[in-house]
C-alpha cells in the first residue's frame, strides 16, 4: 500500500533521527544471546507494554506523540482495532447457525471442529494483543523502531488470520451446505455412511472403542468421489488434522444414486484406519504373495496398491453384487486408460481392478454375477498385451489375485477381534434376496421396511438395471427414503 502517512510527528531540528534512536536506553529491545533482536510480543498482566518498551517514555526519551486527527495517528490506533475485529469474527460454530433439520451437522461435529479453530485462535488472540499493544505504544511515540515492531506484529497476525480463515471457510461451506436443496441427498449418504461403520462394529470379535464423530458427507462439482481420513493432516486445513471423515462426493453422483457405490468404497477407506489395518493389510499381503512364490516387482505392486483393494473388498462385503457395478461404471473407460499401468499410482490398473471384485463375489456365493461381470470385462478388453502393466505382474495376475483376496478379505486380524473382514462383513446370498425386494418396494414409492441403509444403494441399482422404474422416480423415492429414517 502506497499511502501518504501526513502527520509526521514533530522532530526538534537538534535531533537528528539517528542521533534519537540511539538515545533509546539500553534494554529496551531484548536481544538473544547471540545479539539478535527478537522482538517477540509480550502481552503483561495489567497491559504494561510490549517487547519491554514502555508504554510512557523514559527520562531520556522525548514524547514524540501523534497529534489527534492525524493520519499516522489513526491509521496506527486502527491497525490494532482490524485485528481485533478480525479475530472476533472467526469465531467458533453454533449448531443452530445451520438450521435445526436433520441434515444440519451434528453438535459433535460443531464441537469438533470449534476445538480444531481453537488451537489456531489461540496463537492469534496472543499476538493480536501484541499488535495493540504496539499500536498504543507507537501511537503515543512514532519512534522508526516503534512503527517498523507494529508494521512486523501485524503482517504475523495476518499470517494467523489467513490460515485460521481458511480452515474456518472450509468448514463454514461443508455446514453451509446442510442449509441447501441438496441437504436431504447429502443427509442420505450420511445415514448409509453410518450404517456402515455401525455395521462392522457390531461384527467384531472384541470390542473396540468406538469413533465420534461419525462420516460427513459434502458435495463438489467436477471432481471425483474422495475421502480425508480422521487425524491426518490435510492441505486444505493448513496441516491441520482432520477431526472426522469427509466423504467427498460429485453432483453428477449424487443425481444418479445407483453409482454411489463410491460411498462404500470412501467409508471403507476410513474403516481401514479406525480398525487399525493400515499397516497389517499391506504386511499381509505381501508375505502371502512371497510365499507364494511371485516376482517381487508383482509383490511390491500389489502391495503399494492394498488401500484400494480393501476399500474395493469391503465395500462389496458392504453393498454386495451392485457394488461391483457401480465399480465398473468407474473404471470402465478408454482401453487407453483402463490398460495404463501408473507406476507410481495407489489404484491397481483397472484391467486387473476388476478380477479382483468377480473373484470375492465367487468366494460370496454369486457365482453366476461374477461370470456375467467377467464375460462383460473381457468383451470390453479383450487383450490386455495392449497395455503397460508390467509383464511381470500381468503374466502372474492369476495366481496373485486369489492370494490378494484372500490376504485382505480370509485373514484373521487381532483387530477385528481374531475375526476375518468377510466375518465381520457377511453379505450372502440372502443379503441379497433383501436387496432384491427393496429393489421393488423402492420403484413403486412403497416402505422398504427395515432394510440397511447401505442396502438401498444396491436396491436402487438393481431397480434400475431391471427398468421398474424411470431414473427420475427411483433418484427421488432413495433420497425420500433415507431422509424420513
Amino acid at each position: 500500500m502506497s499511502a501518504d502517512l501526513g502527520g509526521s510527528p514533530a522532530v526538534s531540528p537538534a535531533v537528528s533521527p539517528r542521533r534519537r534512536r540511539s538515545r533509546v536506553p539500553v534494554g529496551t529491545l531484548p536481544r538473544d544471546t547471540g545479539g539478535t533482536r527478537r522482538r517477540r510480543a509480550t502481552v503483561r498482566a495489567g497491559g504494561g507494554g510490549y517487547d519491554g518498551v514502555p508504554l510512557r517514555p523514559g527520562p531520556e526519551v522525548p514524547a514524540y506523540r501523534t497529534a489527534p486527527g492525524t493520519t499516522l495517528g489513526t491509521w496506527t490506533v486502527g491497525q490494532g482495532t482490524n485485528v481485533q475485529r478480525h479475530l472476533d469474527a472467526l469465531r467458533p460454530f453454533t449448531r443452530a447457525e445451520f438450521g435445526t433439520s436433520d441434515a444440519a451437522p451434528s453438535e459433535g461435529h460443531i464441537r469438533s471442529v470449534n476445538a480444531l479453530l481453537d488451537t489456531l485462535r489461540r496463537p492469534l488472540r496472543t499476538v493480536t494483543g501484541a499488535v495493540r499493544l504496539s499500536a498504543d505504544a507507537a501511537a503515543q511515540q512514532p519512534t522508526s523502531r516503534r512503527l517498523a515492531e507494529l508494521l512486523r506484529l501485524k503482517s504475523k497476525a495476518h499470517d494467523w488470520v489467513r490460515a485460521t480463515e481458511k480452515v474456518w471457510d472450509f468448514y463454514f461451506e461443508l455446514f453451509g451446505q446442510r442449509q441447501s436443496r441438496y441437504a436431504e441427498w447429502l443427509l442420505a449418504c450420511d445415514r448409509i455412511a453410518l450404517d456402515c461403520y455401525q455395521y462392522t462394529y457390531l461384527g467384531l470379535g472384541a470390542a473396540r472403542s468406538i469413533p465420534a464423530p461419525p462420516p460427513f458427507s459434502y458435495m463438489r462439482t467436477g471432481f471425483s468421489p474422495a475421502t480425508y481420513r480422521r487425524g491426518i493432516p490435510l492441505r486444505r486445513l493448513g496441516r491441520q488434522l482432520n477431526p472426522f471423515p469427509l466423504v467427498q462426493l460429485p453432483y453428477h453422483r449424487l443425481v444418479n444414486p445407483w453409482t454411489l457405490g463410491a460411498v462404500l468404497h470412501e467409508i471403507s477407506h476410513n474403516l481401514q484406519n479406525d480398525l487399525g489395518l493400515q499397516r497389517i493389510v499391506p504386511e499381509t499381503i505381501a508375505r502371502r504373495l512371497m510365499a507364494e512364490g511371485l516376482p517381487a516387482e508383482a509383490v511390491g505392486v500389489w502391495t503399494r496398491w492394498n488401500r484400494e483393494i480393501f476399500a474395493d473388498m469391503a465395500g462389496l462385503l458392504l453393498g454386495g453384487p451392485s457394488f461391483v457395478g457401480s465399480l465398473f461404471d468407474v473404471i470402465g473407460r478408454d482401453p487407453a486408460v483402463s490398460l495404463r499401468y501408473m507406476p507410481t499410482g495407489p489404484h491397481p490398473t483397472p484391467y486387473l481392478r476388476a478380477f479382483l471384485s468377480t473373484h470375492l463375489l465367487r468366494q460370496l456365493g454369486f457365482e453366476a454375477d461374477a461370470a456375467s461381470y467377467d464375460r462383460l470385462w473381457r468383451r470390453l478388453y479383450p487383450d490386455p498385451r495392449a497395455s503397460t502393466i508390467p509383464p511381470a505382474v500381468l503374466r502372474t495376475a492369476g495366481r496373485a489375485i486369489p492370494v490378494v483376496v484372500d490376504a485382505v478379505t480370509g485373514t484373521r486380524f487381532p483387530t477385528l477381534g481374531n475375526r476375518t473382514l468377510r466375518q465381520v462383513q457377511r453379505f450372502e446370498p440372502k443379503e441379497q434376496a433383501m436387496v432384491e425386494e427393496a429393489a421393488g418396494r423402492l420403484a413403486r414409492g412403497v416402505d422398504p421396511g427395515v432394510v440397511p441403509e447401505r442396502f438401498l444403494l444396491g436396491a436402487v441399482r438393481a431397480a434400475m438395471d431391471q427398468s421398474h422404474a424411470d431414473p427420475e422416480t427411483l433418484m427421488r423415492n432413495f433420497y425420500v427414503e433415507l431422509a424420513r429414517r
